[in-house]
């Protein structure tokens, strides 16, 4: 992941940059939790709002690989099919995890 061409794209500083993806790496995890236990308990609704939260931050920070993963799950739920969600959020939980293991500047 190449923070500097990510934040140039944006108009942004590599520190503010950063700053943006430690929020998306807070609320992210919030969302998976939420996609979850909307998984969980076959609740669409609440899974679609969660997929839909991701895709937003992700698209807004340029994490195509995320968005995409986002906008599927999302779709899935908001045609109230679950299947194949869980392996969807499970991808998500690791891109997400190995955005979170990137060195600090």
């Amino acid at each position: 992941m190449d923070i500097k061409k990510l934040a140039e794209n944006l108009g942004l500083n590599e520190e503010e940059y950063q700053e943006l993806i430690e929020l998306f790496i807070e609320t992210g995890m919030s969302d998976l939790d939420k996609l979850q236990s909307g998984i969980n308990h076959g609740n669409a609704e609440e899974a679609m709002e969660a997929a839909h939260s991701i895709k937003g931050a992700s698209g807004n920070l340029g994490l195509t690989e995320i968005y995409e993963i986002a906008k599927e799950a999302e779709q899935k739920a908001r045609d109230g099919d679950l299947n194949g969600t869980p392996e969807l959020a499970q991808i998500l939980e690791e891109k997400i995890g190995k955005i979170a293991e990137l060195p600090r500047q």
